[in-house]
């Protein structure tokens, strides 16, 4: 995970035009789906499944890392369904690529078509020690520079590993502190969760930089884990909303799952649990 030199992101920023303004507080938060949860369906027809989320009344989505591959006329494409339907892309799900020189010049010209404001990274698989996490620290900073003149953002999302003590520090708070106000910290709570860490006093303890949300529930037993849908697992959820919303800063919510069969189902099962509990 090498970082990038301050010139080469400044550059790179000065190179895309943008106008744009701040995305702000929602009254109402919305709430999205992570098209990771349907990745099978999404595989085989792009625009159909994005078509099937809209009409189950989902009203956002957040496409995760082979989006990448697309190229600008199949990001229209997208856009148009999106459109059709109401539906907003408020941001991506991004590995790696997207966060070398040149992949982060395709990642800025396909969130600007998608209309997504938000390029996160999804994951930091080779950071070890503390001084790799200040380094990551480091780069998603140099990032957030680039970004900040487009009316653009980066963030982070975290998986188990952030909450497990590293040299007697958690990796989240590593990042959190390393990191300017703007970098969003993209909260995954299932896995959050599953480590037995305390996703509201997280929550209260970040205020203003939870402005998404992944709803992924985790259910301890057997056959449970995150095979369960959203809301019937072990995250206390209003809890967490009364947080997020009170403390937070969440503009919106994406739900996921992680279920590999009858995914399209899956999500308008996690939906309606969504729509019960608010």
């Amino acid at each position: 995970m090498s970082p990038f030199s301050r010139r080469e992101f400044m550059a790179l920023a000065g190179a895309v035009p943008l106008a744009a303004t701040a995305v702000g507080q929602q009254r109402t938060v919305p709430v999205g789906l992570e098209m990771y949860s349907v990745r099978t369906d999404l595989t085989a027809d792009l625009l159909g499944t994005t078509l099937a989320v809209c009409k189950m009344g989902y009203q956002a989505v957040e496409y995760y890392a082979p989006y990448l591959e697309w190229t600008p006329a199949m990001a229209r494409a997208v856009r148009n369904v999106l459109d059709d339907n109401g539906v907003r892309c408020n941001s991506t799900h991004n590995n790696a690529p997207s966060f070398t020189p040149d992949g982060l010049k395709k990642a800025i010209e396909l969130n600007q078509i998608l209309g997504s404001r938000a390029i996160i990274m999804a994951s930091a698989p080779r950071a070890t020690g503390i001084a790799d996490w200040k380094m990551l620290g480091d780069q998603l900073t140099v990032v957030a520079e680039a970004l900040r003149p487009l009316g653009m953002w980066t963030g982070y999302h975290n998986h188990q590993v952030e909450w497990r003590l590293v040299e007697g520090q958690r990796p989240m708070d590593v990042l959190a502190t390393s990191t300017p106000h703007d970098v969003i910290l993209q909260f995954d709570v299932g896995t959050c969760v599953e480590v037995g860490a305390d996703p509201v006093a997280w929550i209260k303890a970040n205020p203003g930089r939870i402005r998404s949300v992944h709803c992924k529930d985790w259910g301890a037993g057997a056959g449970r884990g995150y095979a369960v849908a959203f809301g019937e697992g072990d995250a206390p959820w209003k809890a967490i909303f009364d947080a997020a919303e009170s403390v937070g800063g969440v503009e919106y919510y994406l739900i996921e799952q992680e279920n590999p069969t009858d995914q399209l189902s899956m999500v308008r099962r996690c939906l309606e649990n969504y729509k019960k509990l608010r």
